[in-house]
């Protein structure tokens, strides 16, 4: 279980879901590893910072990542469609900016953290962990889960991929690989220097990794996706 930890935010504070690993034999006083580790920040769906998330977290952290969960809504959480849609349109682009580069830099600083960062994200945090690499220097890699957000609201200077790799999985509820935000996304990446790998998921709904959800999750996509996730940040990081 991890706990909720303040960080600075560009001039401000933010708070967020941090998990750390543990490993038998070498943990520390409190029962977490002390030698310094690869770090993943996990972002959130439309829904916010809910028990899924912070699951997903736990998991990576489980991994051998130190694993933050920032709180993209600042406390606020939605349980209805109709909620989590206005909560989304509410989000002001630059504060989640400050929010993911504060996030990267926390991480990066830590003494158990090596200073390479990973981001994943889910839905509409999956456009924000693919913008994630265009916003800070220390995040190498990123995973995209089914992402939602149109390109427009972020306006990513994808030059900053140059170096890094980008990972997206698709649904086939939201058009595959072939969607045309997939494909702008992927284009830029390439033409910034980076790499970008696009996987697709036969018969799945959007958001099949929510296992919160069984009415689209899918056990068989999630933990192939789940795998290939750790393969790139184990391969990058």
């Amino acid at each position: 279980m991890g706990e909720m930890v303040r960080f600075d935010s560009n001039g401000g504070t933010s708070e967020g879901y941090l998990a750390l690993p543990r490993q038998n034999g070498r943990n520390g006083n409190d029962g977490h590893a002390q030698r310094p580790y690869a770090a993943v920040i996990v972002i959130q769906e439309w829904w916010g910072l809910v028990p899924h998330i912070k699951s997903v977290t736990d998991r990576a952290a489980a991994e051998g990542f130190v694993a933050l969960a920032p709180d993209m809504y600042h406390g606020v959480t939605a349980s209805e469609p109709d909620e989590a849609g206005k909560l989304l349109m509410g989000l002001a682009m630059d504060q989640a900016a400050k929010d993911i580069a504060g996030a990267a830099a926390y991480l990066a600083g830590r003494e158990d953290c090596t200073g390479a960062v990973g981001t994943v994200g889910f839905c509409a945090g999956g456009s924000l962990a693919l913008w994630s690499a265009t916003l800070s220097e220390h995040v190498r890699a990123a995973a995209a889960f089914y992402p939602a957000l149109p390109w427009e609201r972020m306006r990513p200077d994808w030059a900053g991929y140059q170096g890094k790799r980008a990972l997206i999985h698709c649904s086939e509820a939201d058009g595959t690989s072939s969607a045309p935000g997939i494909q702008q996304a992927k284009t830029a990446i390439e033409q910034a220097g980076g790499e970008c790998v696009a996987h697709d998921y036969p018969g799945t709904e959007h958001a099949f990794f929510n296992d919160d959800r069984p009415e689209v999750f899918d056990s068989e996509a999630s933990a192939l996706a789940w795998a290939r996730t750790l393969e790139l940040f184990r391969d990058r990081l």
